[in-house]
């Protein structure tokens, strides 16, 4: 058994990311002749240029490397049923016990995420575990940091439609 860890994108997700993968691959020769022409403009310790163009290519490199293995461990899912049903890819909207504010975010990983303008919390989460496969109307509870005990109740699920 492989303890790597799965994750589930929306073909949406997976072809948006890797079409990411695909231009920072194509990208690579331009980053080596910027560093090749930084290195011929003279002393290296005092090229800024040259150590920019490093820097740039050992982000794109870490950024390369993470999306092969993000896309190598992802199964590609269908968006999850409207059923009311807490699961990765919907939008939950909860209450805290204790709380009249709800909040809302999206069960999902960082990855399907995407644009940043809904909250993202792993299923993976202490609050994402309790969550899973809750229904609307149901309350949970789960592990605070601290040891303390929450109680939350999932007042509605609805599948994410961003992206």
């Amino acid at each position: 058994m492989s303890d790597t860890k799965v994750t589930w994108l929306t073909q949406d997700a997976y072809d948006r990311l890797k079409h990411e993968l695909d231009e920072l691959i194509e990208n690579r020769p331009v980053i080596a002749a910027k560093i090749n022409d930084s290195r011929e403009e003279g002393d290296l310790k005092e090229n800024g240029g040259y150590h920019a163009a490093r820097e740039e290519q050992g982000q794109q490199e870490a950024r390369i490397r993470h999306l092969q293995e993000l896309l190598r461990t992802a199964k590609v899912g269908e968006a999850p049923e409207n059923d009311g049903r807490a699961a990765p890819g919907m939008v939950l909207t909860i209450r805290y016990d204790g709380d009249d504010d709800e909040e809302t975010f999206l069960l999902a990983t960082r990855e399907e995420g995407g644009g940043g303008e809904i909250e993202v919390y792993s299923p993976e989460s202490p609050l994402g575990k309790a969550l899973l496969g809750a229904t609307e109307g149901e309350s949970r509870e789960y592990e605070l940091p601290n040891g303390s005990k929450q109680k939350v109740t999932l007042i509605k699920a609805v599948p994410y439609g961003g992206g």
